[in-house]
């Protein structure tokens, strides 16, 4: 009877996928359901400027940000399982104290607990993609489990706008839905996500292992994903946090509308990030082109669909965005990057990676916000951050070139750059 319920249930790698979306539905359903209720929030606040409310971001992504480095070295010292469910524990911790503050002070307190917690959760899901999915699967594979990104995104927008911004619910209780969503993922996680041996110390402690892995994880091709990984993500970012606010204040959108038209770049990324994602593991050797061409389709659409004060024409240009922009091109950077990664430290490098793209997230909600107060648009907040994707895309070209004569110089087949 054991037999035939072990040969019915899934390899473990398809698990780890429906497992791994799910968890980033609910990190990003709490990421988002915010955003469309600023102007509530800073009613309830007493009037809290634009910059204030940029900073409850920044302060979630500050705690984010500052764990993907310490967290991948905990994955890879202590194993996936025991850094994932504390981290969980702690990001509702956190969402709890944003649903119950009763001062700004403590949402930015809140705000950075969940960063915290939510900041062991990437090192440990790429590294799992890294080292269980089949190889000719791994960018097909990394873009099903970012589509929960997407999912959670729209989820958030829609419920947050419809149901706080008609009035039907106070902003709080969607914290504590998602409260509940956290305790749910943390009895998946205990279920499914298998235990690992650990490191013994004394291999831990060896130093030459120690200096050889941080001069492995500044390779010049590694350090061209991360400048580029941190230009798509200050775009992204700027799209997550102010994009709402953007279409209600400059744009014209109204109620409900907002929440939908904000969330068609996250359902539009989903068929993008599986069609490209796809053709990079038929063609893996093109990987960096398709790298590039997306960076510069998502730019240049961002560019039309800012500068037009037609609603239409702004939806189509959305919904554009989120087919060519980060989504569709993330899961080709994280399995393009997976062949340079050192197999005893997967998740450091994940969360070095990490680290670099993820510090965009941290400076443009308050950037934006600056800016906004003292020239009274976001619009030139955009310009910028299309500037920043242009030079980002032109770094990660230029380091390339670099390392395929080098490597042609030396009649070599694989990268030594």
């Amino acid at each position: 009877m054991e037999e035939s319920v072990t040969k019915k249930r899934a390899p473990y790698w398809k698990q780890i996928i429906f497992v791994l979306t799910a968890g980033w539905i609910v990190i990003w359903i709490y990421r988002m359901v915010l955003t469309p209720i600023y102007p509530i929030i800073s009613d309830y606040f007493g009037g809290a400027t634009d910059s204030e409310l940029g900073t409850i971001s920044s302060f979630y992504f500050l705690g984010y940000v500052s764990m993907q480095i310490p967290s991948g070295i905990l994955v890879d010292r202590f194993g996936k399982k025991r850094i994932l469910i504390p981290g969980f524990l702690l990001f509702g911790i956190g969402t709890l104290i944003v649903g119950t503050a009763a001062s700004l002070s403590t949402v930015f307190i809140g705000s950075v607990l969940a960063g915290l917690g939510c900041g062991t959760y990437y090192g440990v899901a790429y590294s799992l993609t890294t080292e269980y999915v089949p190889a000719d699967k791994k960018s097909l594979a990394t873009a099903i489990v970012n589509s929960g990104t997407a999912v959670g995104s729209g989820l958030g927008l829609i419920s947050s706008s419809f149901l706080v911004g008609e009035g039907i619910l106070p902003w709080q209780f969607l914290l504590f839905m998602t409260a509940i969503l956290i305790v749910v993922m943390l009895l998946i996680f205990k279920k499914f996500i298998r235990e690992e041996k650990t490191v013994s110390k004394p291999e831990a402690a060896n130093t030459s292992q120690k200096k050889g892995s941080i001069k492995d994880l500044f390779k010049l091709p590694m350090i061209a994903a991360y400048v580029l990984y941190f230009a798509t993500l200050y775009t992204y970012y700027l799209i997550d946090t102010w994009l709402p606010n953007f279409l209600e204040t400059e744009r014209g959108f109204q109620g409900t509308a907002i929440g939908i038209a904000s969330s068609l770049v996250f359902f539009t990324a989903i068929p993008g990030a599986l069609f490209f994602s796809r053709m990079a593991d038929k063609i893996p050797h093109k990987k960096t082109t398709i790298i590039i061409l997306l960076e510069l389709l998502a730019a240049s659409v961002l560019f039309l669909t800012i500068t037009t004060s037609n609603q239409t024409l702004l939806v189509v240009g959305i919904m554009a965005y989120g087919f060519l922009g980060k989504l569709a091109v993330e899961p080709i950077i994280i399995s393009w990057l997976g062949q340079f990664a050192p197999k005893k430290s997967v998740a450091t490098t994940y969360g070095v990676f990490n680290f670099f793209g993820m510090s965009a997230s941290v400076l443009v909600p308050s950037v934006t916000g600056l800016i906004s107060d003292a020239t009274g648009t976001k619009v030139y907040a955009f310009y910028l951050a299309i500037g920043i994707i242009f030079a980002g895309t032109l770094v990660f070209y230029l380091i390339n070139k670099v390392c395929q004569k080098r490597e042609e110089k030396a009649e070599v087949t694989e990268s030594t750059c």
